[in-house]
């Protein structure tokens, strides 16, 4: 389903800073990247990840979590603005996206878990180093099936 854009709430936006703006941008345009590999096949996508389960170091130096921080608060600045889906997955791809443009690692992390009434439900979130940039309020709640690591 696509939402409309409001207008009042993208005129918000702008009082942010200049390099905020611009990291806002290219958040914009990482999420509709995003959502674009969604809708492929994910053997296709896949490669693209990573090494698949394995995952990058903790470690980080105080510049690369100055970045990741930044790039997550864009990602969830714009986020809820734009007339498509953006949740987890999608999220997670514009972040890996947005860090590989800096050539910063990265996991991806695939979970699942069933709810109390027996269904299934799936979860992404991404990391570099010790900085969850999306899906960190959920991930406890979830199995790791997969993991995909993207270092440089």
């Amino acid at each position: 389903m696509i939402k409309a854009l409001r207008l009042d709430k993208l005129s918000k936006l702008r009082s942010h800073p200049a390099d905020m703006r611009r990291l806002m941008l290219e958040a914009l345009i990482a999420l509709a990247w995003g959502r674009v590999l969604k809708q492929l096949p994910f053997a296709r996508v896949s490669p693209s990840l990573g090494d698949y389960m394995k995952e990058t170091s903790y470690e980080s130096e105080r510049e690369q979590h100055r970045q990741t921080v930044q790039i997550s608060r864009a990602l969830h600045l714009v986020s809820p603005h734009v007339p498509w889906e953006a949740e987890c997955l999608v999220m997670a791809f514009a972040a890996q996206r947005m860090l590989n443009r800096r050539r910063l690692p990265s996991t991806l992390y695939l979970g699942m878990r069933r709810d109390e009434k027996g269904k299934t439900a799936a979860h992404a979130w991404l990391r570099s180093g010790r900085f969850y940039l999306t899906g960190a309020k959920e991930l406890e709640q979830y199995t790791v099936v997969g993991q995909f690591a993207k270092g440089f």
